[in-house]
């Protein structure tokens, strides 16, 4: 981090009351976005795709994570792997959309093919005419190059950096508070698929972290009052959390407890009782764009009709893009010079957004920010 970066934090880590937010520099500049995906993006265990995607041998997904180009394939013996999507010849990207490749991964420039383990298989023609050799190259070593990755549950991460801690130890928190899930009946009944949103990464985090903007934002899709909210800040986990008195789900409105667990940096789960999970997909593409998909699960084996999941599919994609009306508005918001010293948070509402900004903070500067 240089030290004009630096100095755009300080207003940031002084210990005001009320805490101030990151400034705008944080969500608008690409000095910012680049640092993060050198740091945040790649230190830290990153959520990239839904395992159910990749049914068969040979399927293929293409992500971007930590600013690089990836791919995930599923392979013969029904694992999930990811790589960099970057062709060891001349490091054309291989895999540009899902699909299945068989059992190969074939460069469309010069051919070159690698299996679903990224063992390089073959390399046409390299050394000359039905020369598929050269003098110094080792086949064996141009296979491609393997990313760090676990699969919980339905969800595939990814630590680029390959240093962080092993992923039960790392989301440790965000599990225990899962507790009394039966992962064994937990089914996958739709996704809703919302494509670029014109926002940082950041405030999407940071908006589902946060409960004070429920009853303003959400009056017509949900009915969970302010003062049943609570946060919850532990570890890389963070969020709120609401309590109701009694469970009443309708088709048109939300009104059961609820939990909104966020592990650090870029995935997000929300219960909600009794038998219901929604997981994010949220994939940054930049300092003010991203990609956003959410997945809709049922729990303990709970069986619903097609008009009950898409009743569901309808409540959930208004509540979101309620959401992201406000969060592209936010992004707007921080091209004022007003936004520079990051406004303001609530010391009881916000202070999950505060330790979640302190996290991408000390991955930045390389420090802790509390």
């Amino acid at each position: 981090m240089t030290s004009d970066m630096q100095s755009l934090l300080q207003p940031f880590l002084e210990k005001s009351e009320p805490r101030r937010g990151l400034p705008s520099a944080a969500y608008r500049d690409v000095e910012f976005w680049d640092a993060e995906c050198q740091s945040v993006f790649a230190r830290n265990w990153v959520c990239i795709g839904f395992a159910h995607e990749l049914k068969k041998p040979g399927d293929v997904v293409p992500v971007t994570a930590a600013g690089q180009p990836l791919l995930m394939v599923r392979n013969g013996e029904g694992e999930i792997k990811a790589f960099h999507n970057v062709c060891r010849h001349r490091c054309l990207t291989l895999v540009d959309k899902p699909g299945n490749v068989g059992k190969l991964i074939r460069c469309p420039y010069h051919a070159w093919a690698y299996d679903l383990n990224g063992t390089l298989r073959a390399s046409p023609h390299f050394g000359g005419t039905g020369q598929h050799d050269a003098n110094g190259f080792d086949k064996s070593r141009s296979g491609l190059v393997p990313v760090r990755t676990h699969v919980w549950q339905d969800w595939i991460f990814v630590n680029v950096g390959g240093g962080a801690p092993h992923f039960e130890d790392y989301a440790g928190s965000l599990i225990r508070r899962l507790e009394g899930v039966d992962w064994e009946n937990v089914d996958c009944i739709g996704i809703l698929d919302f494509g670029e949103i014109s926002t940082n990464w950041k405030f999407i985090m940071e908006n589902f972290i946060e409960p004070y903007h429920v009853q303003f934002v959400h009056s017509s899709t949900t009915d969970q009052p302010l003062s049943d909210h609570y946060t919850i800040i532990d570890g890389n986990c963070m969020g709120s959390a609401v309590d109701l008195g009694e469970e009443v789900g309708t088709s048109g409105s939300l009104a059961v407890s609820s939990r909104y667990l966020a592990l650090y940096p870029n995935f997000i789960l929300g219960r909600y009782f009794p038998d219901q999970l929604g997981v994010y997909l949220n994939i940054p593409t930049g300092p003010g764009t991203m990609n956003q998909k959410r997945g809709l699960y049922t729990t303990s084996g709970k069986q619903l009709r097609a008009s009950e999941v898409e009743d569901l599919k309808r409540l959930w994609w208004d509540v979101h893009k309620e959401d992201h009306e406000m969060v592209e508005r936010l992004q707007a918001g921080r091209a004022s010079t007003v936004s520079d010293t990051g406004g303001v948070l609530s010391p009881v509402w916000e202070d999950s957004v505060h330790a979640f900004q302190s996290l991408v903070a000390r991955d930045l500067i390389g420090r802790s920010s509390n």
